[in-house]
């Protein structure tokens, strides 16, 4: 008997077994592949995220970048430069979700990786996950099993809120400069942008629609190949990845009997630049508060996950779905008006640190943004 199973060992379930088994308890992690696995992402994530562990890790990071290019329509470039304490880490997936789940390990965490759950039945007081090795059984129960997963709907969660979004990705192994730099175009998609994200042994090349209405009408290779191209890059000889993504859209209740959703499970992913690894940390790192305080008696435990994590991150998301309703309703004038402006990067960096909130920025974006389109 476990105290917690965590379905998934991405970045929500490899970090709430983290912080549980740090905290003394039994955790079992559960993941179909094995680990390591590839995981199609950018892989862009955000330096807040060495707050919530005690760990070291550059490790699991490709590289760090300072530098950061903007196009729109492959045109009209301009650069920015990031101080050296905010550099964008850059990962692969495979590298970085393993190495959290390693530490996890270190910290008395049973891993059952290559183990498929097939199905969960409640008992009361304890959860029975049948799985390819056999049924397991815990006290509580955390579902991180991203946007494809079943757990959800095993739970009882058939209307999740979320916006569908796609993506499709790229990775050529290649060469890259000395000084790495991302690249991110606005305009070549519609409701949506491209990005080139370097890593110490090659690209993540990819471009998503992030905003409801277009995805089922927009061809992505075409704009994806053709911004590839733009980097010496075939696209024709490297394997492509599409994957949807489960993006935030309101308040809704993310627990139920001894169990919560956490990660892309529970919809996590910002609508406005996509980000989903440092949300997904987020969630787990809460989802292991809470059982934590669960298994200790407090019967409201679960029930204050939900709440804070509509409070704390989804009235960031609010204000971010507000802004990128603005900017893929009319890019070229976010690009000119916005972008193009030497405080944006900083700013932008600001909030993916979590030094600046959305709605501190948005009063004075949406007044800009709001202005030009009224001109």
């Amino acid at each position: 008997m476990y105290d917690c199973i965590i379905v998934g060992a991405g970045p929500a379930g490899s970090t709430a077994a983290y912080h549980l088994s740090k905290a003394g308890h039994q955790v079992l992690l559960l993941d179909a592949a094995k680990l390591p696995r590839y995981k199609p992402c950018g892989g862009g994530v955000s330096p807040q995220v060495a707050q919530w562990f005690d760990f070291d890790f550059s490790p699991a990071i490709s590289v760090k970048v300072r530098k950061v290019r903007y196009t729109f329509n492959l045109a009209d470039p301009i650069e920015a430069e990031l101080p050296a304490e905010k550099a964008l880490w850059m990962v692969r997936r495979d590298e970085f979700d393993h190495f959290i789940v390693q530490q996890a390990q270190k910290q008395g965490a049973t891993l059952w990786d290559g183990t498929k759950a097939q199905g969960i039945d409640s008992h009361g007081d304890f959860w029975q996950v049948n799985t390819s090795r056999g049924p397991v059984q815990g006290r509580y129960l955390i579902a991180a099993d991203g946007a494809r997963g079943s757990m959800a709907k095993w739970l009882g969660f058939p209307e999740r809120k979320y916006k569908l979004a796609a993506a499709l990705e790229a990775e050529p192994r290649l060469e890259v400069p000395d000084e790495p730099v991302v690249h991110f175009d606005l305009g070549l998609i519609q409701q949506g942008y491209l990005w080139n994200f370097p890593k110490a042994d090659g690209y993540s090349i990819g471009g998503g629609v992030f905003r409801s209405g277009t995805q089922r009408k927009q061809d992505l290779r075409t704009p994806v190949a053709d911004y590839a191209a733009a980097f010496e890059v075939d696209a024709s000889t490297v394997q492509h990845f599409g994957h949807p993504i489960f993006i935030w859209d309101g308040p809704q209740v993310l627990h139920t009997h001894r169990a919560v959703l956490a990660g892309e499970a529970a919809c996590v992913v910002d609508p406005f630049t996509a980000e989903g690894i440092r949300p997904s940390i987020f969630s787990g790192l809460k989802a292991a508060d809470a059982i934590a305080q669960a298994l200790a008696g407090r019967d409201s435990a679960l029930e204050t996950y939900s709440q804070v994590i509509n409070q704390e991150w989804g009235e960031e998301m609010r204000w971010a779905r507000r802004i990128a309703q603005l900017v893929y309703q009319a890019p070229a004038l976010a690009y000119r008006a916005g972008v193009k402006r030497p405080s944006s990067t900083l700013t932008m960096v600001n909030v993916f640190c979590g030094e600046v909130s959305y709605a501190q920025v948005a009063h004075r974006a949406l007044k800009r943004l709001s202005g030009g389109l009224l001109a």
